[in-house]
């Protein structure tokens, strides 16, 4: 029963493919639940694995120069001593979108962002600029990255 729906739809997971042979299972007097039968495809080796589903928002194996990890052993003592600066991705249904965000180590206050469809590092410094504008102190400050490209 697996095998002619799996002809079908190959990549169907486990809580469909239940739900569709629920009532096949029934008529079959065939006592088995969800989680039994995610046990038993395990066993007859015919799970399948979900892909990847994820973007890459970092390499860190550039020839560029990488910088040390000033903020390792250091903790943050006071606000707008520390910004950590990273990227993530936003799927939408158009699209991924890359949102920049500059957050204050102390506080953990997002201090500066930009949304942007590409990880170009203009938008990054967009968020930057927005963070330094937003800062209340002048005392001196380390911006952290995650040294990526």
């Amino acid at each position: 029963m697996v095998n002619g729906i799996r002809k079908e739809m190959p990549r169907l997971g486990t809580p469909k493919l239940y739900y569709l042979l629920k009532d096949e299972f029934m008529k079959n007097n065939i006592k088995i639940v969800r989680d039994s039968l995610f046990r038993y495809l395990h066993s007859e080796s015919i799970l399948i694995r979900p892909g990847k589903n994820y973007a890459k928002t970092t390499n860190s194996n550039h020839w560029l120069r990488k910088h040390s990890n000033l903020m390792k052993e250091i903790k943050a003592s006071r606000p707008e001593e520390f910004f950590v600066s990273d990227s993530i991705y936003i799927k939408s249904r158009e699209r991924i979108h890359y949102l920049s965000l500059v957050t204050d180590a102390y506080s953990r206050k997002i201090m500066g962002y930009r949304l942007s469809d590409d990880m170009s590092a203009e938008n990054v410094v967009k968020a930057i600029k927005m963070a330094n504008n937003n800062r209340l102190t002048n005392q001196n400050l380390v911006n952290h990255s995650d040294r990526g490209l």
